[in-house]
């Protein structure tokens, strides 16, 4: 029998957390619950959890501080979910480790699907069509699809499921150039809108992982006007 996937659904509202639950049930996921990231971090710790939904506005710990925490440990997708619709809160959101984010109020199907796509990314990681190679290494950046892991000379690089999404893109395409549209499309699976701030976020966050100096990139480097790869 296939294992059920669980999702810790994390908001202050009672009546989102409880109306997530139902959606997220009657498509045959577990679902803990908690009112806030010091509660989100002990259900953590009790359960196996595979994707988060967060809220950022909350007492006791905001989402953004208890996101910063559970990045410290654990790579499982993170969903953020917010009042506020400013690129530069989606940008904070985003620059601490959460992979996805959704404006309230939003459709319960919307945050269903991206839910879905972000299990579907984190449980089969490493599965694009057509590549049989499971192991790649460019300069001493590696790559092992089935072990899901990137190393930098033989050191384990801890990056999140998009982060690792990206970088294995480009680590096994070295030398071709995606524009952002291509990273967002290929990596999100969805149509790119308004993509650029969001790919931008998280190719920074790749760079402070796997470069000496960020500011001067050995492998990730961008390609003014088209877009980024990594260098052979």
């Amino acid at each position: 029998m296939e294992k059920k996937l669980t999702v810790l659904v994390t908001d202050d509202d009672q009546d989102i957390r409880d109306g997530i639950e139902i959606y997220l049930k009657n498509e045959g996921y577990n679902v803990l619950k908690a009112s806030d990231g010091v509660e989100a971090l002990k259900q953590l710790q009790e359960n196996e959890v595979h994707l988060i939904i967060l809220d950022i506005m909350m007492p006791n710990m905001d989402g953004i501080t208890a996101t910063f925490k559970i990045r410290s440990e654990r790579n499982i997708p993170i969903i953020m979910l917010s009042a506020k619709a400013e690129d530069s809160d989606k940008i904070h959101g985003l620059s601490v480790g959460a992979d996805d984010y959704v404006t309230k109020p939003f459709h319960p199907l919307e945050l269903l699907a991206r839910v879905k796509s972000q299990l579907r990314r984190y449980v089969q990681l490493g599965t694009y069509d057509g590549q049989s190679q499971s192991k790649v290494e460019v300069n001493g950046l590696s790559l092992d699809m089935d072990a899901k892991e990137v190393r930098l000379d033989g050191e384990l690089v801890k990056l999140t499921p998009i982060e690792y999404k990206i970088t294995e893109l480009l680590l096994k395409n070295a030398g071709r150039v995606y524009s952002i549209n291509e990273i967002y499309e290929l990596v999100w699976n969805e149509e790119a809108y308004n993509a650029e701030n969001v790919v931008a976020v998280h190719i920074r966050k790749i760079r402070e992982k796997i470069e000496a100096d960020p500011k001067n990139p050995r492998f990730l480097k961008v390609v003014w006007g088209i877009g980024y790869k990594i260098e052979k």
